[in-house]
């Protein structure tokens, strides 16, 4: 049941890729993206414009792994050439929220009439735009994006009310690399 792996993605020519040690830095024209890439048996390489993934005698598990990286290493690659982009709603129906962003630090203010204003800071590499009532949060690499997507969404989640009522709360619409429903 053994057998050797090789699995390999193609470059686009406007980005460059850096290996050092068991890290993979992605470069392109929308920014740059680095994942550390470390497991015993497989072995990752690059061959011109080509990054090689190499598993000998791999198993179910090891399967399993090179299949979820290379699906990091196609979103780092597609994250370089365009940013993976979320988008939130912001729904207020209770309280008028206001909602900014001021540098690295997001801030939601008189969420359901509350006094102190909920904050968080963004993963490094995130911009968060606000227009009117809607939030796009756009980054290069893809888990970033999605984590600070989802620490919005839960900044303002609400467990002590009635939810039938109470849907006031920023919500993600759109995934990246999801399509418009």
């Amino acid at each position: 049941m053994n057998e050797d792996l090789r699995r390999e993605i193609v470059l686009p020519a406007e980005v460059s890729v850096r290996l050092e040690g068991k890290v993979l830095q992605v470069r392109g024209p929308q920014g740059e993206v680095s994942r550390v890439f470390e497991h015993p048996k497989i072995n990752l390489a690059l061959e011109g414009k080509k990054v090689v993934f190499t598993v000998q005698k791999a198993t179910k598990r090891e399967k399993t792994i090179l299949g979820s990286w290379l699906a990091h290493a196609r979103n780092m690659v597609q994250g370089v050439q365009e940013p993976h982009i979320y988008h939130l709603k912001i729904c207020s129906g209770h309280f008028p929220m206001n909602v900014s962003v001021a540098g690295q630090e997001f801030t939601i203010k008189n969420f359901l009439g509350e006094t102190v204003p909920r904050k968080m800071t963004l993963p490094r590499g995130v911009q968060v735009k606000i227009s009117g009532s809607d939030i796009v949060v756009s980054s290069p690499d893809k888990d970033a994006a999605g984590l600070a997507a989802a620490k919005i969404e839960s900044l303002c989640r609400i467990t002590d009310r009635d939810l039938r009522i109470f849907q006031d709360g920023c919500y993600i619409t759109r995934k990246a690399g999801r399509d418009a429903q």
